[in-house]
């Protein structure tokens, strides 16, 4: 269930039987020819369509992460390290000072894994509480699903080319684009990187099919899923 669908004296209720929520985290940053908030927007649907069925509250996404190396393109934001750290951990003691002692962060952006280690510290100074960090596009089956459909998957490519991070009127290109070579890229700031990464795919096919693309999606919420319901110890 969403937790915009629910007010606070339910969330109470909630508690009195589970411990469990889930927190999607994103980024707002450029996609190529797909939407800025691909990442949100993906990390969000894939928790609630996993959640669902189990009745574990989803909170909204944390729609912002760390992108600095996007900064050339119009619409990316980036916080900066010791915020999102300071973010995440203001988030947990919310989460927790209310009673979850279970969190499942679904995170969609690889950007973002400084976050991880943030949910480790905050994890030592609060005994008896648990956050799993779930990176739902490379989960072991998720990503097998990917590479059973096209070995050359990458950020701005088919593989984060669903019907729901499109943009209207905004084709991409038939055909394939080469893969950009990310060691040289991270050598450049915010306008060496737009320069070199162009469009701004990483290179592979811009898009596969929408049954291709539905299989891939049901790995992913059923993978998710497995891992909220558990064990978490």
């Amino acid at each position: 269930m969403r937790i915009n669908t629910t007010n606070w004296k339910q969330v109470e209720e909630y508690l009195r039987y589970d411990d469990r929520a889930v927190v999607p985290v994103g980024s707002t940053e450029q996609h190529g020819y797909l939407s800025l908030g691909t990442d949100a927007i993906l990390a969000e649907r894939v928790a609630v369509e996993a959640a669902e069925p189990l009745g574990v509250p989803v909170f909204p996404a944390l729609a912002y992460g760390l992108a600095p190396y996007f900064l050339g393109f119009p619409g990316t934001v980036s916080l900066r390290l010791s915020t999102y750290a300071a973010v995440m951990r203001d988030l947990l003691d919310s989460l927790g000072g209310h009673g979850f002692k279970r969190i499942f962060l679904c995170n969609g952006h690889g950007g973002n894994q400084p976050g991880q280690t943030a949910a480790m510290e905050w994890m030592n100074d609060h005994p008896g509480h648990a956050v799993r960090w779930h990176n739902w596009w490379n989960a072991p089956r998720t990503w097998a699903a990917v590479l059973a459909v096209d070995p050359l998957a990458s950020h701005g490519s088919w593989m984060e080319n669903f019907p729901w991070t499109r943009i209207a009127g905004e084709d991409p290109p038939a055909g394939q684009k080469p893969t950009v070579d990310l060691d040289r890229m991270r050598l450049h700031g915010r306008k060496g990187v737009r320069e070199f990464v162009g469009d701004g795919s990483y290179g592979g096919a811009y898009q596969h099919s929408d049954l291709e693309m539905q299989a891939i999606w049901g790995t992913a919420v059923a993978e998710t899923r497995e891992l909220i319901g558990g064990p978490w110890s």
